[in-house]
């Protein structure tokens, strides 16, 4: 375990931070395909779950609570159902002191996305990207300067929908700086001017690229652009979100790059966020940049290993620490293993899945298995409720553990045969696989394999 880093994360919920962005409302609209309309050749979505959760800098408010960091929010919303919903997801989080103003006549920004198997189908967007109201933003001015005195850190969230339009960045630096209290940045567009004097500005690989016109192809020359941006601009330091590839950190007396803390991707959305909150709340108490880099670098591994605006909690960033931990994380809901099935399949990676129960696994069996394919899933039947539980954690940990288990799917009792279904692996391991099992996989242009 890297006891600097596990020493810091508890400390990460004393942290109180001030986020100043453009709030959004994410709709997900999750279904299933079957048919072609009759209307139209498009596809037909079977809706079944619908969810809507707070986006853009709404996001980043909800990855500083998963910390159990204090933060005051402040930002526009429209005056609309939209902007009710996200008032109420907003103040409804822990530690979270919503200044949410409302300009009439404004619309919401809302982003829907229609998805089946684990894939986008469609997206849709309202929004305005219009400056707010001139009197609204020196109200929402006036309201951030009383907040920088009981915070610790200030985050500029700027997704370009308006709020952090103008000198605004520059008049909010402006009181950070006045006020002694580091500023970060997660900017957007072209002109960086605008957040000049910041102590921390966090661009993506290409925005990095597009902003200094610099080639980005090694960490050489990453590092060469980001000190360029920075003494360009009169950041403090820059961090560089290169996504799969992990951060790079370039400040007047370091260059860092840390690889990526995740071992495969399965999400990046949302993880820039991610990345933002954990620098902020390790700001906030005080870590150097480095510390701060490499913890927040393994809060993205947390988020993109999961499907969805996942966030990261301090108890994963604990267990990312240990291999044990590591481990335990292979162990999903048949939900999320659906989900990443899918995307192994989009991948073009061989999916197989083995089912047993948890005391029955057979260490020589899986690494058979997993030698005939690209992805190996353990199904595990949900130990019974008069079961040793203390046992049953006990084997799937030790399952988890092995090197030819790429992920263990919970299966509840009696419903082996609509998990199959949803998985859809391309090859079904089993001792004397049932006709219908059988039926089934081939049913999809699958194989079964008696092992």
């Amino acid at each position: 375990m890297d006891a600097e880093l596990a020493e810091a994360i508890p400390r990460l919920s004393r942290a109180s931070v001030l986020v100043i962005g453009d709030a959004m409302l994410d709709r997900y609209v999750y279904g299933s395909v079957a048919r072609i309309s009759p209307e139209a050749p498009v596809p037909v979505l079977e809706v079944y779950r619908e969810l809507a959760l707070p986006g853009g800098a709404g996001n980043l408010v909800r990855n500083l609570t998963a910390l159990g960091a204090a933060v005051a929010f402040v930002s526009v919303v429209g005056d609309d159902q939209s902007g009710s919903d996200l008032t109420g997801l907003i103040g409804g989080q822990p530690n979270v002191e919503p200044w949410l103003l409302v300009q009439g006549g404004r619309c919401t920004t809302v982003k829907t996305r229609f998805i089946a198997g684990g894939q986008q189908l469609l997206r849709t967007d309202q929004e305005v990207t219009g400056a707010v109201h001139l009197k609204l933003a020196e109200r929402m001015l006036r309201i951030a300067g009383d907040a920088l005195a009981a915070t610790s850190v200030t985050v500029l969230s700027d997704y370009g929908k308006g709020l952090l339009a103008g000198d605004v960045p520059a008049r909010i630096i402006e009181a950070a700086r006045a006020a002694g209290r580091p500023i970060v940045v997660d900017p957007s567009g072209p002109d960086y001017d605008r957040y000049a004097g910041a102590d921390l500005a966090v661009p993506t690989l290409r925005e990095l690229a597009a902003v200094t016109g610099m080639d980005v192809s090694s960490d050489k020359r990453i590092a060469a652009a980001a000190a360029w941006l920075r003494t360009a601009h009169g950041f403090g330091a820059v961090v560089v979100n290169r996504g799969a590839e992990g951060l790079s950190l370039v400040s007047a007396d370091t260059v860092l790059h840390v690889p990526p803390a995740m071992s495969e991707v399965f999400d990046l959305s949302g993880s820039g966020d991610t990345v933002i909150s954990a620098l902020a709340a390790s700001i906030a108490i005080g870590l150097k940049l480095p510390v701060a880099v490499r913890l927040a670098n393994l809060a993205m591994g947390v988020a993109a290993g999961q499907p969805g605006m996942a966030v990261a909690q301090g108890t994963d960033l604990i267990a990312m620490l240990t291999p044990q931990g590591r481990a335990l994380r292979k162990i999903v809901a048949h939900e999320v293993a659906v989900e990443q099935v899918d995307r192994w399949r989009r991948m073009g990676l061989r999916t197989a899945l083995i089912t047993t129960t948890p005391d029955r696994y057979n260490r020589a069996r899986l690494d058979t298995a997993r030698a005939a394919c690209d992805r190996l899933v353990l199904g595990v039947e949900a130990a019974p409720e008069d079961a040793d539980m203390d046992h049953a954690k006990r084997t799937l940990a030790e399952a988890a553990a092995l090197t030819s288990v790429d992920l263990i799917c919970l299966i509840a009792e009696g419903s082996q045969t609509e998990t199959l279904r949803q998985l859809r692996p391309d090859l079904l391991i089993d001792p004397a696989p049932a006709a219908t099992m059988a039926e089934i996989v081939r049913g999809w242009g699958g194989e079964v394999l008696a092992g």
